[in-house]
């Protein structure tokens, strides 16, 4: 079974000083359309309780580009500026669906920036891509092939706060599914390991922004001394940045290499549904936490099981799987963070604290599969959500323990 998606191809590029003054001047008309667009879009239901729609602000927009303060538009590729007014109304939809606080206007000294061209915009032939107003084409470091037979429908080129510059290619792409198998795991979430799975192994927390700690905080002291507004600071900034790059790059690269792994082995993967917006709440905790990346490695499971045709379960964040026995089921008092090892009282089993939770986790994924009661219980109904999940788990416990 092969399954079609959409995927985007990023590579890094190095233009020539004219190519990149025209992607500066590109980002700056973005930016600058956005944001005139948005302060339209807010006026209008401020002052008369109006809805201005994309193709009302696209037809300013061209009302904009005929007026003397504002004909640098034209210098640019048209297609940027009305994709970001296409963007901006798509943010306003994600505002009223409450998916999205309200749109927030760019700020010319946010040094990320970037610009989208669709396919009346650039040309791709023989490997060799070339945007609007430029003569030549880009020079991409190709480290990987394009799809056999795919052209690119979008391209979009980005510039990063360390000055890096990206492209990104989005082209449809034939996945097959994986070899189906047995294999099932349960995961549980932590910061001493960043993962303890079912089978009982511990994947250890690789603490990337950690050991590049002390590096930083000497960058960030460097960039508080400079003047403001100054080419040291922009100098400085961009020390910092480069830092901050490396440390995500790494991240990234761990997690993506992680969840493959778990992905190729596995037919069946089951984790705990964390609230990390709320979980960094905590001062003493957030910056471990978000070093772990626990939102990011659930992104990345989640499109590739879809992707390989793998089941992804995720449980309820307020079934206690680390009070849960996974031999008898018994439900234990509370229990604080530094205990790493308990007794169950019912059976008299031994447990470390992070793999009974993974089994737990994983019964209970598969009772979810099986009989689908108990997936995300409502608060208000918590007790009676945790009974049922309890039943089901003492029922397929008994065959999660020979993995």
């Amino acid at each position: 079974m092969t399954s079609t998606v959409k995927r985007a191809y990023r590579f890094r590029f190095y233009p020539t000083p004219e190519q990149a003054d025209l992607l500066n001047r590109t980002f700056g008309c973005v930016r600058l359309v956005y944001n005139l667009a948005l302060d339209a879009r807010s006026t209008a239901w401020r002052q008369r309780h109006e809805r201005v729609n994309y193709a009302a602000i696209s037809a300013m927009l061209s009302a904009w580009k005929r007026t003397e303060d504002l004909a640098f538009l034209n210098e640019v590729s048209c297609v940027p500026l009305q994709q970001c007014l296409r963007h901006l109304q798509g943010a306003f939809i994600a505002f009223w669906e409450k998916r999205a606080r309200y749109p927030r206007f760019k700020s010319k000294r946010r040094s990320r920036a970037s610009a989208e061209f669709t396919a009346s915009a650039f040309r791709y032939a023989d490997g060799r891509l070339t945007l609007a107003k430029m003569a030549e084409s880009l020079n991409i470091v190709w480290s990987r092939p394009l799809p056999e037979g795919q052209s690119p429908s979008t391209v979009t080129v980005s510039r990063d706060s360390a000055g890096r510059w990206f492209v990104s290619l989005l082209c449809q792409d034939a996945i097959p599914a994986l070899p189906a198998t047995t294999n099932a795991v349960g995961m549980d979430a932590g910061l001493i390991h960043l993962l303890t799975l079912s089978t009982g192994e511990k994947i250890e927390n690789p603490r990337h922004e950690q050991s590049d700690r002390r590096r930083l905080a000497r960058a960030q002291r460097a960039l508080a001394r400079k003047e403001r507004d100054s080419r040291n600071q922009d100098k400085a900034r961009v020390k910092v940045a480069r830092i901050h790059a490396r440390i995500a790059d790494r991240r990234r690269d761990h997690l993506h290499k992680l969840t493959a792994r778990l992905v190729y082995e596995n037919q069946v993967l089951v984790i705990e549904d964390l609230t990390v917006r709320n979980m960094v709440k905590n001062r003493s905790l957030a910056r471990a936490i978000s070093d772990a990346g626990w939102r990011m490695f659930r992104e990345f499971l989640t499109y590739k099981c879809a992707w390989y045709g793998r089941d992804l379960i995720v449980i309820d964040r307020w079934f206690p799987s680390t009070r849960l026995c996974s031999v008898c089921g018994h439900l234990a008092e509370k229990m604080a963070l530094n205990v790493r090892a308990w007794t169950c009282a019912g059976c008299g089993a031994v447990h470390d604290r992070d793999v009974n939770a993974a089994r737990t986790t994983l019964a209970a994924g598969l009772a979810v599969a099986v009989c689908g009661a108990g997936v995300r219980p409502q608060r208000g109904n918590l007790r009676a959500g945790l009974s049922a999940m309890k039943q089901e788990t003492r029922r397929a416990t008994a065959g999660i323990l020979v993995l």
